[in-house]
């Protein structure tokens, strides 16, 4: 399988359990759902472990008891934490808000900054994927993109993210244009970008080329917690095309890695998923 490296967030989250959906200056109760492993770096990453892939990720956590808990809880779990950097201060929780419905909102402290060091060599690795605004990361994508698959997510803000294949969201599209396109993929991802992909929940995605634009299903799903949906998605799409399948395989199978994570009473892929990729490699 292929060698894989995630620049992106390790987190602690804390879960939140509200009785009723959120309104300004309402009054709620809430259920402590304790803390879990979080963050776009374990959301996508043991996904990628369970298929097989050697997963190495590089994120930043404070030199304290949670961020010990956190490189523990994620190697445990399969990932490589030899590359994430211990910074000076505490390890802060990220707050996720559930309502009965299946939605959250998250409230967060602001970030530290976070600075990669020099690009490594990229020749061991076969895919590289973002999912951070660290300082650097321009550097590390424009040398990595001759040598390895680069995939990134469409940042906060309109910053560059040179890669091969850009992913968004409708809901990250807001108030940017008034409306997906190439031309816009193009202008965020670079002149290296081979297909901007932007998903609609339940409505499916679309991949954008220069010549066209394609529509992929969603795959229907019992949803209980929404909490990294999009990066169960990201990893689906990576697995596949680390397998040497096309766009569209690799949004299908991203559409079901996705569909598992909805499904799942928590922001890392639960064991439906496992089952599903030890069922296809029995199967093969």
């Amino acid at each position: 399988m292929a060698n894989i490296l995630l620049v992106a967030n390790l987190n602690c989250d804390r879960i939140l359990l509200l009785d009723k959906p959120l309104k300004t200056g309402g009054r709620f109760h809430y259920q402590d759902g304790g803390q879990r492993l979080g963050g776009g770096g374990a959301n996508t990453g043991l996904g990628l472990v369970w298929a097989g892939h050697s997963v190495a990720l590089v994120s930043q956590v404070g030199r304290d008891d949670m961020g010990d808990w956190l490189i523990a809880e994620a190697s445990t779990q399969g990932l490589d934490c030899r590359l994430v950097q211990r910074r000076m201060g505490n390890t802060c929780e990220m707050l996720l808000v559930m309502t009965p419905d299946g939605e959250r909102t998250i409230i967060r402290p602001q970030r530290p900054v976070f600075e990669l060091s020099v690009p490594p060599k990229w020749q061991p690795w076969d895919a590289l994927y973002f999912n951070t605004s660290a300082e650097g990361s321009v550097s590390w994508a424009k040398t990595a993109l001759e040598h390895c698959l680069v995939v990134a997510q469409l940042a906060k803000d309109d910053r560059p993210r040179p890669c091969h294949i850009l992913l968004a969201s409708v809901s990250d599209m807001l108030g940017r244009c008034d409306a997906a396109s190439w031309e816009y993929g193009v202008g965020i991802g670079g002149s290296a970008l081979r297909y901007f992909v932007v998903t609609d929940g339940i409505n499916g995605a679309k991949v954008y080329t220069q010549d066209n634009v394609q529509h992929v299903a969603a795959v229907p799903a019992n949803v209980v917690d929404t909490t990294g949906a999009g990066d169960a998605y990201a990893a689906g799409l990576i697995h596949s095309l680390c397998s040497g399948e096309s766009i569209t395989q690799a949004m299908i199978e991203g559409a079901v890695w996705a569909a598992f994570a909805v499904a799942t009473d928590s922001s890392v892929p639960g064991d439906a998923l496992k089952q599903y990729l030890a069922s296809k490699e029995t199967a093969s």
